[in-house]
């Protein structure tokens, strides 16, 4: 019978660093530099620094921004654990291919119109 069990070791971890962990968690969250840092308490420079791994935060604060960003404390320190939701990334899908249907649409039509147009240049000069 095959293990069933999950651990947070079960997954890869991810390879980022601490700061671009907690950029892309803050990015994921659809929140601002200066949003995230009123909302724990910091200086912006300060969460930019952490953010550029010049810095790193203390463990009260670490334990807050996983609170925030709603990601696991052990994958904000080491890329293992429960990370930024995926399930918004999924939604945009069906979005995207309308979008990129209306615009090969688009050039489609583009292509005629250049077309034409030269055909009626090339008639204006004979």
């Amino acid at each position: 019978m095959p293990d069933t069990t999950t651990t947070i070791y079960s997954e890869l971890p991810d390879d980022d660093t601490l700061g671009g962990r907690l950029s892309r968690a803050r990015e994921n969250a659809r929140m601002s530099a200066p949003q995230l840092a009123r909302r724990i308490g910091v200086q912006e420079n300060t969460l930019e620094a952490w953010e550029r791994d010049r810095d790193q935060p203390r463990g009260n604060r670490l334990s807050m921004v996983a609170g925030v960003l709603n990601v696991s404390l052990p994958w904000l320190l080491h890329g293992i654990g429960k990370g930024p939701a995926t399930e918004k990334r999924t939604e945009f899908v069906p979005q995207l291919s309308q979008q990129l249907d209306q615009l090969k649409r688009l050039h489609r039509q583009t292509a005629d119109l250049i077309g034409r147009l030269e055909r009626d240049i090339t008639r204006a000069a004979s």
